[in-house]
């Protein structure tokens, strides 16, 4: 297990390492930014999950501009993840400037392309979804996959990231990117929890040497039941009686569980003790017996449905 408050890491196929648990600033809001990110580098977060698309680049890279100003961290101690949005598939390289801009760094550890989709240009770093006058997404069918992972190739040739990935690919997606990849894929960043858990393409990933982060791990919890109105695992009667069990809240032993899948885990969060909670999960091990006891709850319920924006269902 990890020392108190120093998350392990895995090994990617890149040669550098990912911290195991990291804070995704989806849907954070922009004032509280500052504040979240401190007190998350004080308790020892060194793994930030961050998206042209979540809107809050340019507040996350004040609050970094300030922990390295003030001696809080230093840049190489921490793993600094962004996303090319769906958008932009045809203008990687100055996406990817973009984010370096807004989040203030010199490189990127982790450049992910957001969704297995390109759609209508609308300007690099605008990020709303471009539909049709059908009110469905307006897909651009003249940028493949395979040529987005070119450009996003050529971004590690320039120095410009240390590691390059994909989010949101099933089995079928992940196989061709091997198949084309000079660089292979570092990562796979998809929804996967105990409603969601996904072993196919996780085992895929993992025997391909593609190390999987687990977006969503806590199954979405209030977040995504406000916008998708899905129904959170923490709920579980199963999950709860586990972490009576341990000591634990249902968040600390379901996020254990994604470690003990091999899965790196960014739960989101906007209250500060939440933070501090969502961290101290390196200190008990879930037995196997009761690994199987979460298998078996498995709903294939997924919970992060871009469908409501977005008029189509991708996943379909």
């Amino acid at each position: 297990m990890a020392a108190k408050g120093v998350a392990p890491a895995l090994a990617l196929s890149s040669g550098h390492k990912m911290p195991a648990v990291g804070l995704g600033v989806w849907r954070m809001e922009k004032p509280a930014i500052r504040d979240l990110i401190h007190s998350a580098l004080r308790i020892g977060y060194r793994h930030l999950d961050c998206a042209a698309d979540y809107q809050n680049e340019a507040e996350v890279g004040d609050a970094l501009a300030e922990a390295f100003q003030t001696g809080l961290v230093k840049r190489e101690d921490l793993f600094i993840t962004t996303k090319l949005w769906n958008s932009d598939h045809g203008h990687v390289i100055e996406a990817c400037k973009d984010s370096l801009k807004k989040l203030r760094v010199d490189y990127l550890d982790l450049y992910l392309v957001h969704f297995p989709v390109a759609t209508r240009h609308t300007g690099v770093g605008t990020t709303s979804s471009a539909l049709g006058d059908d009110g469905v997404l307006d897909i651009d069918t003249t940028i493949s996959l395979e040529t987005t992972w070119h450009a996003m190739e050529e971004l590690v040739s320039m120095g410009l990231v240390r590691s390059i990935g994909i989010s949101n690919y099933d089995i079928f997606l992940t196989r061709d990117c091997l198949a084309y990849a000079k660089i292979k894929p570092a990562v796979n960043q998809i929804e996967t929890h105990p409603y969601f858990q996904r072993d196919s393409l996780v085992k895929f990933c993992q025997k391909h040497g593609i190390c999987v982060t687990a977006h969503t791990p806590l199954g979405g919890s209030t977040a995504n039941t406000e916008w998708f109105g899905s129904v959170s695992c923490l709920d579980d009667p199963i999950i709860k009686d586990l972490a009576k069990k341990y000591g634990k809240t249902p968040a600390q032993l379901v996020l254990r569980w994604g470690l003990q899948r091999n899965t790196v885990v960014i739960p989101k969060t906007s209250k500060e003790e939440r933070l501090r909670e969502n961290f101290e999960v390196f200190d008990f091990e879930i037995s196997a017996d009761d690994m199987e006891k979460i298998k078996a709850i498995d709903r294939n319920y997924r919970t992060n449905q871009p469908a409501k924006f977005w008029g189509i269902d991708l996943y379909a």
